[in-house]
């Protein structure tokens, strides 16, 4: 290779680095303090999305881990979404089936701790670059929300619009 293709290479890999990156998959999982998630608690999630992801669509999941003495089958979460450069939020009130019918446990589980990841919105339309901003907030009667570990936010592609 001579010195000008060389030079001609190493400066599209200096461009290539300088680009941000595409988003594939999003996840991110965090602890309920105590394990005992109250109203006061809303975890929150910043997605940024590039320019050239904007042509995906995405499947979205709200991840929760809890412990076999969980007390109910379900789970009613706000989830607030609010849009890159916009100041207002999307509130949306979500039901989360953890349990069948019989009181099975849906999720993946290992001794007495059970995740789940569940879907909430399939093919979604991301189509503002910039940071998406998700909050999760229980909207169970009971407060605080006993033997909730962890819960999270995953946001993969689902394929070109």
């Amino acid at each position: 290779m001579n010195k000008m293709a060389a030079a001609i290479a190493a400066g599209c890999l200096l461009m290539a680095s300088c680009l941000p990156a595409k988003m594939d998959t999003y996840e991110k999982n965090l602890e309920i303090p105590g394990h005992r998630w109250s109203y006061d608690h809303k975890p929150v999630f910043e997605v940024t999305v590039s320019p050239a992801d904007t042509a995906y669509l995405y499947n979205i999941y709200v991840n929760i881990r809890h412990t076999d003495a969980y007390p109910y089958s379900n789970i009613w979460v706000l989830v607030d979404t609010q849009f890159p450069g916009d100041s207002t939020s999307h509130p949306r009130r979500v039901e989360l089936p953890l349990a069948d019918a019989s009181g099975k446990w849906l999720g993946s589980g290992l001794d007495d701790i059970y995740e789940h990841r569940i879907p909430i919105q399939e093919r979604a339309i991301l189509n503002k670059p910039g940071t998406y901003r998700f909050t999760f907030e229980q909207n169970m009667r009971q407060n605080p929300l006993p033997y909730v570990m962890n819960v999270g936010l995953r946001i993969e592609k689902a394929g070109l619009r």
